[in-house]
């Protein structure tokens, strides 16, 4: 029997870099997955679909500005299909690079399922039927979350789709309801869009992208609706049922109801965690009434060397988070020294189009809490980088303490933003003030400019508007 001195469960962002980290401290590391190191981030989730919406960026270009960019052409042909290989090839090669990382690391990889028999035990059940227990003085569990589908609405993988068979597919619908417009609803409405494909996005809540700020979903709503994509918040999901063409989506608002009809409805309205059928349960660990596994400020469950990071914690549902807890983690087991985390000042990124980036509290939630605010705004049209790439939509706005100068949060929309957040969140962990920012000298042209404008406006004195 093998003994380690720390076992992962799950080899996503969390997982993977936790048994790295663990390894780098001298601990024997081992790491279980029943189907593909990297997880669904680098094979089906946050890395394939930023190679789709690199080919829809270009595909939109093609089909819808040529006249301003001066080219044309008679038969424009866009092969989806093609994109879908080339995002296929860019997982491929993340995929070898954690391979490598596991080799070089020294960290035993073991494929199959995964369950808990004792608090130092864990049987894993290989794809041929083959079973292998390992033991361990600490056990991560870094298992992550699926896509919550409600029972009424059957995925069939064909007309109505979750993430998963969306980004796989390479036939693209004629139309389509995306059902959900958080971050991945949001990004594939706009591949789709971009292919011509007819898309409307149904979202509950009063707005789209409804955890972040109402001035950046406003933004984002606006440049959608130009782009043909119909927005239908405020609205709820009665019923979805397939039929001969395709969907019919029954949605209600205001006690008025509507059906909608298209080939395929994609379901994107959250995510459950992977807690089932771990052994949990048979070994104590506590998981709160949703499914999540409950933890301290160190990873650590309720059971002393069982451990849990990542999505199946809940605590924020992002890679980069995940793979910041998988450090803590590893560096509390080890009796290194290490920091707490903030969950609420994480970087926030959704790469629709135009793109947003966050952290920390918006503006009415800094007000809601008592802080005098002053709120420093810049926008990209005013921006020469920007108005040269011909992509100048969107604004930098920061949260400021008006007291004290602290930046309680910031919301950026428009080009590259998700590549400007951190500075700020730098500037943030490091105790700096929109003052210091802006006294910072960026580069130009830059996109960075207008996060110095949005200092200088938070101190009443930006410069180019």
């Amino acid at each position: 029997m093998e003994t380690y001195d720390v076992l992962v469960i799950g080899a996503g962002p969390a997982g993977y870099v936790a048994a790295i980290r663990a390894a780098q401290l001298g601990q024997k590391t081992a790491i279980v997955d029943k189907q593909w190191l990297g997880g669904v981030c680098l094979n089906v989730g946050c890395i394939p679909s930023k190679a789709l919406l690199k080919n829809a960026e270009i595909a939109h270009t093609l089909r819808e500005r040529g006249k301003e960019f001066g080219f044309s052409f008679e038969n424009l042909t866009l092969d989806y299909a093609a994109a879908v290989k080339r995002s296929r090839q860019v997982s491929g090669r993340l995929v070898k690079g954690v391979e490598f990382l596991m080799k070089k690391n020294g960290i035993a990889v073991h494929m199959g399922t995964a369950k808990l028999t004792a608090r130092d035990t864990v049987v894993v059940t290989g794809k041929d039927g083959g079973v292998t227990e390992l033991k361990a003085k600490n056990i991560i569990v870094a298992t992550g979350a699926s896509a919550a589908v409600p029972a009424a609405w059957k995925v069939d993988g064909e007309k109505v789709v979750t993430y998963w068979e969306a980004i796989l597919q390479e036939k693209l619908p004629k139309s389509a309801v995306i059902i959900g417009a958080g971050a991945i609803g949001m990004e594939f409405a706009t591949v789709w869009n971009a292919y011509g494909v007819d898309v409307t996005v149904v979202e509950m809540l009063p707005h789209v992208l409804p955890l972040e700020d109402e001035d950046a979903a406003a933004e984002v709503a606006k440049a959608f609706t130009k782009r043909g994509v119909k927005i239908l918040a405020g609205h709820k999901v009665e019923a979805v049922e397939t039929v001969n063409e395709g969907v019919k989506v029954t949605v209600s608002s205001n006690s008025e109801t509507k059906v909608l009809e298209a080939e395929q409805a994609l379901v994107a309205v959250g995510f459950r965690p992977n807690s089932q059928g771990l052994g949990l349960e048979e070994v104590g660990v506590k998981v709160n009434e949703r499914g999540f596994i409950e933890i301290d400020e160190r990873m650590a469950t309720n059971v002393p060397g069982i451990w849990a990071i990542g999505d199946v914690t809940g605590k924020l549902m992002l890679a980069h988070v995940g793979s910041a807890m998988g450090i803590v983690c590893a560096e509390h087991i080890a009796g290194h020294e290490t920091v707490q985390l903030d969950y609420e000042m994480m970087p926030r990124a959704t790469y629709c189009s135009p793109q947003v980036a966050s952290f920390g509290l918006t503006e009415a939630q800094a007000k809601e809490r008592g802080h005098a605010v002053k709120v420093g705004r810049f926008p990209f049209q005013a921006n020469g980088k920007a108005l040269g790439l011909g992509d100048y939509a969107g604004w930098v706005k920061l949260v400021v303490d008006e007291k004290y100068g602290e930046i309680l949060g910031a919301t950026l929309v428009g080009p590259e933003v998700t590549e400007l957040l951190p500075e700020l969140t730098l500037a943030r962990m490091m105790e700096l003030t929109p003052a210091e920012i802006a006294r910072n000298v960026h580069a130009h042209p830059t996109l960075s400019e207008v996060l110095m404008e949005a200092a200088h406006a938070a101190e009443g004195s930006a410069i180019h508007i």
